[in-house]
Formats: C-alpha cells, sequence, structure tokens
C-alpha cells in the first residue's frame, strides 16, 4: 500500500488526492499479480511432483531428522537462497555477480584448511571452528569488495569485472587447496551443513535467517529506498547526496558474505572442499531465481521474498524431475522449458495474448 507520493521511477503520482484535500490509499501496481503467479507455478510444480509420487508431500522423522521431497526441496535451497539474497541486492543497483560460485569455491577451500590445520593439532585461535567460521565470512567480504571496487570506482562494466574473479577464483581456490580435494573430520563445522536442531536441517534454518535478517534491513531502514534509487539513476542519485558508490561497494560485499556462508553449508554437508566443482554454476540459477521472482536487469524495484520463492521454484522441479521416470539427460531440457513457462504466466502481455479468443468483444 502506498501513500499519495511521486513515483520515483515512474514519474507518476503513486495516489490520488481526495476531495477533502487527504490522501487516498492506493495499491501497488504489478506486484501483487507476479506474487500470485509465482506462488501458483509453485503449487502446480508441487502437485505435479505429488501426482508423479504418491508419498511427494509424506514428511517423517528418521533418526531425530525430518525427511521426505518437501525437506529435501527445502534443504537442498538453502545455499541458493543465501545467494539469491545477495544477487538481488546486485541487481538493483543494475550491476550482477558472476563471480558467487568461485568465491563459494574460494571460502570453502580457504575454511577447510583452516579446520584441518586445528585437527591435525594447531593451536591458534583463529583455527578454531568458531574463528574459522568468521575469518571465511571476512574473506568472502573481501571478494565482494575486490568486486565492488571494480565496478563504483574503477567503472567496469559489472559482467566484466565479475567474471575476473569468477575465471580466476577456481584458481585461487586450488591454490589454497593445493589442488587437492581436502577433506575434514570436525563435526562443530559439518554442523553448519549437515547438522539438525529440532529435526529441521540446520542449513535451512541459516537461509531462512538471512533471508529475514537482509529484508528488515532493507526495509526497515533507509538502505533499501537508497539501493532502490541508485538502481535506477545512480548519477542522479549522486547528485541529491547519496553515495553511490559505496552503496554498490556495500551490496557486493553483502554478495560476498552470502557467497562465503552457501560455501560453508556445501562444504560442510559433504565434508571436503572441492576447488573444481563447488559452486559451479550456481550463480546461473541464483540469478534465474531473481529473474523468476520479478527482480528487474534494469535495477530499481528487489523482492528479497520472491527471489527465495524462484529458488524454491527451481529447486522443487528439480526434486520432481528426479523422482520421476524421466531419463536424467532429459532434466536440463524439461527445466528450461518449465521455466520458461513460469516465466511467461508471470507476464501480464502473455496472458493477455492467451485470454484474447476467448474475451468477449464490444
Amino acid at each position: 500500500m502506498e501513500l499519495e507520493s511521486k513515483d520515483a521511477y515512474s514519474g507518476q503520482d503513486a495516489g490520488q488526492k481526495s476531495r477533502n484535500g487527504g490522501f487516498r490509499i492506493t495499491r501497488p501496481k504489478g506486484g501483487d499479480s507476479r506474487a500470485l503467479w509465482t506462488l501458483v507455478a509453485l503449487l502446480v510444480i508441487l502437485l505435479s511432483g505429488r501426482l508423479i509420487s504418491p508419498n511427494f508431500f509424506e514428511i517423517r522423522m528418521v533418526n531425530d531428522r525430518l525427511v521426505g521431497s518437501l525437506i529435501n526441496i527445502l534443504d537442498s535451497s538453502a545455499p541458493y537462497v543465501l545467494l539469491a539474497v545477495g544477487m538481488t541486492l546486485v541487481i538493483a543497483v543494475k550491476g550482477i555477480d558472476l563471480s558467487v560460485g568461485a568465491v563459494m569455491a574460494i571460502c570453502a577451500a580457504a575454511a577447510v584448511v583452516l579446520i584441518r590445520n586445528y585437527e591435525n593439532g594447531a593451536t591458534a585461535f583463529y583455527f578454531q571452528p568458531g574463528f574459522v567460521i568468521l575469518i571465511t565470512i571476512v574473506i568472502g567480504a573481501v571478494c565482494g569488495l575486490f568486486n565492488g571496487v571494480l565496478v563504483a570506482f574503477l567503472d567496469l562494466q559489472p559482467i566484466i569485472a565479475t567474471l575476473i574473479l569468477m575465471v580466476a577464483g577456481r584458481g585461487v581456490a586450488q591454490l589454497i587447496t593445493g589442488g587437492q580435494s581436502p577433506t575434514f573430520t570436525n563435526d562443530a563445522f559439518a554442523f553448519i551443513g549437515r547438522g539438525v536442531v529440532f529435526g529441521i536441517p540446520f542449513p535451512i534454518l541459516i537461509a531462512v535467517a538471512v533471508l529475514i535478517a537482509a529484508i528488515i534491513l532493507v526495509r526497515r531502514t533507509a538502505l533499501g529506498l537508497l539501493i532502490e534509487s541508485v538502481g535506477v539513476n545512480d548519477r542522479a542519485s549522486y547528485y541529491a547526496g547519496i553515495q553511490a558508490r559505496m552503496i554498490k561497494l556495500s551490496v557486493y560485499m553483502l554478495s560476498g558474505m552470502c557467497a562465503a556462508i552457501a560455501g560453508m553449508i556445501v562444504a560442510g554437508e559433504v565434508k571436503s572442499a572441492d576447488p573444481h566443482k563447488a559452486g559451479l554454476f550456481f550463480e546461473l540459477d541464483a540469478i534465474l531465481a531473481v529473474v523468476i521472482g520479478g527482480t528487474a536487469l534494469t535495477g530499481g524495484r528487489f523482492y528479497l521474498a520472491m527471489s527465495a520463492l524462484g529458488v524454491l521454484i527451481i529447486q522443487s522441479l528439480l526434486v520432481g524431475l528426479y523422482v520421476s521416470s524421466l531419463h536424467p539427460t532429459t532434466n536440463l531440457v524439461v527445466k528450461a522449458f518449465v521455466v520458461l513457462a513460469v516465466l511467461l504466466i508471470q507476464s501480464p502481455e502473455f496472458r493477455r495474448f492467451i485470454t484474447k479468443p476467448f474475451r468477449r468483444t464490444s
């Protein structure tokens, strides 16, 4: 709901004055419809999974852990939700971050190497699991800082600036691990990826906590408005007194931190760090989830919760394909067509086009 104001994005009044000189509340345009059709798409995919597998909605407790297809969807979605949170903020300022998968690999490699030193008897405080987590998040922030400096201060195109770290990042991860895939046995660190709290996989709780914290940060403070302003017109924002470069730098750092947490989840799940495959192509699904969620690549308005919903759509589709009798080689093709269908059903123009023959003509 919005009050009478001058819309910064369309130049039109968001509300209308009432006859007595007050304000009349109006509904935001477009957002509700997109959210509705995105939810419809998710429900259709889930119901399709139920038709394929009668036990698709079954959730049971096994060894103090909830198991089932729905839990698998949420668990597998956790690292992607984290990436989508950071990616949404970056795209909101008219940027892109192709390096998040490589940042995951760097952070996972660094964390596992530090934990292995701790297991081998290192006593320095920074080898303790708690400090390893903090150090890993800082490493992710530094990676984001690198991208942010290239984009915000050196004015490189975001796709080129982040492509640099995307390519070099896996090389950095291989240097950290010596080209190997080190493993560890520390249960405290592994808890990040495979722990359980009251039967719920811990990665789910991490993703929900980060998502809620990000929503509160951008919707209950001025940061969200500043991000939208920079995304619409960074030069105008600069002349309005907004530090556009610092805003861009901040969102890239947040994206790097989210990727670091996702990297620890993936490493903790398998108790290993694979510099070659950790986070491979994760950035593509993160971008796709953000687009499904309604955040435009042109910057401006963004929707964190809807991006998380986009992740659930993708992961629900993948889990549904896994329980189906389709040959695995067809999964990517089916995924592409279903995602295209989801995007089309969100489009008002497409819905008008397909319903036009059924509408009465005056």
